[in-house]
Order: C-alpha cells, then sequence, then structure tokens
C-alpha cells in the first residue's frame, strides 16, 4: 500500500452526495491509491450505514496516521465547522465553509508533498457562497490558493478531452472573456495535458462560438477575429490542431475518433456534449496546476443526496486518473 500513490479525497458538502459515493467507493479505491478522506467522520460513518457498508471510520490528525484499509477509513478534519444543523439536500452555510475548509487544507498538505494528488466530491456553490466564501468553485479556488495564473477546466472521458475557455460565467459575460490570448492560454494546456493520458502529441480542434462557426460572419465575427488567430499562433507553435469548426459537427467527429482535444469557448458547450457522451465515466481535470487534481464531474445532486441512490463510478474514475497523472509527474 505504502507504495501507491497517496490521494487526498475531499469529502465537498456533507449534504449532498459526497460522503455516499466515498463509502461506495471506498473498496475499489484501494486497488489502484492509498487514499485518506479528508471530510468530517460522523458523515461519513453515516454514509457507510446508509450503504449497509462494514467498513469504520478512523478520525486522525496526520496524513501518514494510518494505513487505509479495505475496512479501515482514515479521515482527517481540518475544519472546525458544526455541521450538527446540516441536512441531507439542504443548504447550509456550515456545510459550504467546511467544504472549502477540506479542499484548501488538501491543497496545502499536497503542495508540501504530503501527499501526491487531489480528488474532491462535488460542493455546492450556493452553501459555499452562505459560508462567505468568495469564489465560485473548485477551480476558481485551486487556482487562487496555488497561484496559478493559466489553467483550465478539462473534462476527459472515454479518451476525448474538453477544455473550456470561459467557466462559470452568466452567458451575456462570456464574449468580454473570450479573447485571442484565452484561447490560445487553454489550447496550450490541453497540449501538455493529454500526452500524459493518451502518450502522444494529442489532436485538437477549437469549436466555433456561433451557430455554424459564423457562417463567414453571417452569425458573428467571433471566429474570425478572436478563435482563428488564436488557431494560427498555435500552429506556429508546432501545435496540431484546426478550427474553429461549428460545434455540432466538431463534437460528433471528435466521438468518431478524430479528435483526441476539444477547446470549448464556454462551460455548457463542453459540459452538455460530454455529459451525454460519457455520463459517469467523465472526470473533471484541473490542467496547469503545480498539483494534480481531478474531481467527479458531477454536483451534489440534492434531489437524490443521502437516499442510497448515488453512482460512484466518476470518484472512481477520477481517482484512478489523478494516479495515472502523479505517476506520470513522478515520471519527469
Amino acid at each position: 500500500m505504502s507504495d501507491l500513490p497517496r490521494l487526498l479525497i475531499t469529502m465537498g458538502d456533507v449534504a449532498g452526495v459526497g460522503p455516499e459515493i466515498i463509502a461506495r467507493a471506498w473498496p475499489e479505491l484501494l486497488e489502484f491509491c492509498s487514499p485518506v478522506i479528508v471530510g468530517d467522520a460522523n458523515w461519513l460513518e453515516l454514509a457507510l450505514q446508509l450503504i449497509g457498508a462494514s467498513a469504520q471510520v478512523t478520525p486522525v490528525k496526520s496524513l501518514r496516521e494510518q494505513v487505509p484499509t479495505p475496512t479501515l477509513i482514515p479521515c482527517w478534519n481540518p475544519s472546525k465547522q458544526d455541521l450538527s444543523g446540516a441536512a441531507p439536500g439542504i443548504i447550509h452555510a456550515g456545510a459550504g465553509k467546511a467544504a472549502y475548509d477540506f479542499l484548501v487544507a488538501a491543497i496545502d498538505r499536497t503542495l508540501a508533498g504530503e501527499a501526491d494528488a487531489i480528488v474532491t466530491a462535488p460542493l455546492h456553490k450556493e452553501s459555499l457562497r452562505a459560508g462567505g466564501v468568495p469564489y465560485p468553485g473548485h477551480t476558481e479556488i485551486l487556482a487562487a490558493r496555488t497561484k496559478t495564473k493559466q489553467f483550465a477546466m478539462v473534462l476527459y472521458g472515454d479518451e476525448l478531452a474538453v477544455a473550456h475557455v470561459t467557466l462559470h460565467l452568466a452567458l451575456r459575460e462570456v464574449f468580454q472573456h473570450l479573447t485571442v490570448a484565452a484561447v490560445l492560454e487553454k489550447i496550450r494546456l490541453l497540449d501538455q495535458l493529454l500526452p500524459r493520458l493518451i502518450g502522444r502529441p494529442p489532436r485538437l480542434a477549437v469549436a466555433g462560438l456561433n451557430p455554424h462557426a459564423g457562417d463567414g460572419g453571417l452569425f458573428g465575427d467571433e471566429e474570425a477575429t478572436i478563435l482563428t488567430p488564436a488557431v494560427e499562433r498555435a500552429i506556429e507553435e508546432d501545435i496540431e490542431v484546426t478550427g474553429p469548426l461549428p460545434a455540432d459537427t466538431l463534437f460528433v467527429r471528435a466521438h468518431r475518433g478524430e479528435f483526441d482535444g476539444i477547446i470549448a469557448p464556454y462551460h455548457d458547450q463542453g459540459h452538455i456534449a460530454m455529459k451525454l457522451r460519457s455520463g459517469f465515466r467523465c472526470v473533471n481535470i484541473t490542467a496547469g496546476l503545480p498539483i494534480v487534481r481531478t474531481s467527479v464531474a458531477h454536483g451534489t445532486a440534492f434531489d437524490i443526496a443521502w437516499r442510497g441512490l448515488a453512482d460512484p463510478s466518476s470518484l472512481v474514475e477520477a481517482a484512478r486518473l489523478a494516479t495515472l497523472l502523479a505517476q506520470s509527474r513522478s515520471k519527469k
């Protein structure tokens, strides 16, 4: 077990499915990594009871205090939040702040070399805001805490990756944040990430912003003024990339195996396609960080939380990818 990468798995918002998917995934995780849970031991125990698991939670004060086994789950709680008032499926300020505390502590310990990677269970953006946290989600917190200026949210599943140029913004705000430099940055980040996953230089494409990639300017000029210049500059850097291509046909072509990675101008353009394509096999990767971080590609699912219905598949896949990325980094 000691030779396996040490992964810190953050619980996320305890009112959501995080505790349950951790409990369900636990035995399988031990096959390829050495996991420590960063979260609330009481809520994890409740999740184990919910699914009828025989494993027990062992609260620890250090990441090396207890070796994880199929029946013993080390759980480190760096938060001082009182979660006794939290309830399944309900927005709770304490749960939001605790999810932030779990993540920040995991980041700091991984930066310090005490762990090889972070895998995150989902947090709830409204609970995060209620808890006074001034960030809209995991990606922005990770970037701020690690002082990373160039980063990308990447969804990966079934050997296809999508990097998003813009993230958690109102759709009307996308246009002011879409620049040549921003698009070029995501192309570079995806080009650097994918060889660690597929073992060769990737074939990339940039999705158009407008219907039919603008149809020669009939439906907008962002393709000509922003996306095409970014692609041309990337080609000059010897990156294999094409576009902008109409998003509807591009994702079909990528699904057939023509491309390894897509750069999507905005959040839902990439998320909808990837979640339809890969479902719970989809994993969220933050590219550009000085540490490895992966995540489930779904939310807290308040509608089914604590009903015994949560699927742990995305968490298992996220841990597998984190292990692969940690191992590829250690070989450099």
